[in-house]
């Protein structure tokens, strides 16, 4: 099984046996609730574009849900080693 169609959205690992995609959030760019800031400048244009791409993340994640998909999403401040375990742990058990 093939991934839905998902415009200009794409995982960053995808394991298409198990039907596993995997994405690795930015903290700034995805809102990270422990290290996600925003920028004073321009605040209503950024506080729009970073809720858009958190609106977008759950709109994704439904899409591939719906699929039969597994999403697993990972922030870019997580421990690799920890990360690394969790996807296999994933990807083996589907």
């Amino acid at each position: 099984m093939s991934l839905p169609q998902m415009g200009r959205t794409r995982p960053d690992i995808v394991f298409t046996r198990a039907r596993v995609a995997v994405f690795v959030d930015g903290c700034f760019w995805h809102r990270c609730p422990e290290h996600g800031s925003s920028p004073k400048s321009n605040a209503d244009w950024w506080r729009r574009k970073l809720d858009a791409n958190v609106r977008r993340d759950r709109t994704t994640d439904e899409a591939l849900a719906e699929a039969g998909w597994m999403v697993l999403r990972i922030w870019e401040h997580e421990d690799i080693a920890t990360a690394a375990d969790l996807v296999e742990t994933i990807v083996r058990t589907r």
